[in-house]
């Protein structure tokens, strides 16, 4: 046994932390995981990927959202905080303990760190493939150009594919836009 037994935290500790704090927070069976204070790459792919959606997506059905939004998913409770999402027709939240949560994104961009990609590859991509609306999921990394590209077909089935050249192109028909992997990851350099 451990000489320093981890703290299990309630979701009501969690919540009160997430109503007093300016960072976000994910809660995981107990434990509370910090999401702000990235790497500045991740800051900054993020932020090119919903730049690059906003500019496509202005003045139409779909809206794009950053990382402050959290999404409500049901099987992984309470709710989790993507870099960004994508939801069409109306906005619909859902408030969770008083927080304001997407219940219906279409599209969803992890950009992926070392401390998150396990979770983001496994328990969270389930999560997320759970809710209804989602179309599509996009894992991206930070370390090097390459995207792994989950597309739900129509008989409910995931199909993915990994993108890794730079000059490729990501379409993204459930909200008909394209990304090009250059513009995703304008102002990194890779070792």
């Amino acid at each position: 046994m451990s000489a320093n037994p981890k703290h299990y935290y309630t979701l009501e500790e969690y919540f009160a932390l997430e109503k007093v704090g300016h960072a976000r927070y994910e809660y995981w069976d107990g434990d509370i995981v910090c999401m702000s204070g990235g790497s500045p790459e991740h800051g900054q792919i993020a932020g090119n990927i919903h730049g690059e959606l906003y500019g496509q997506l202005k003045g139409g059905r779909c809206k794009s959202f950053i990382s402050e939004i959290p999404i409500n998913t049901p099987t992984l409770p309470p709710y989790r905080y993507p870099d960004v999402s994508v939801a069409c027709g109306e906005p619909i939240f859902t408030r969770v303990s008083g927080i304001g949560t997407l219940s219906n994104p279409v599209v969803v961009f992890e950009v992926l760190s070392a401390s998150t990609e396990a979770a983001d590859r496994g328990r969270k991509l389930q999560a997320y493939r759970a809710i209804e609306t989602l179309q599509e999921y996009l894992l991206v990394s930070q370390s090097q150009p390459q995207i792994t590209h989950y597309i739900k077909q129509d008989n409910g089935e995931w199909f993915s594919y990994d993108i890794a050249d730079l000059t490729a192109t990501i379409s993204l028909n459930s909200i008909g836009c394209s990304l090009l992997l250059s513009d995703i990851y304008t102002g990194i350099r890779f070792d």
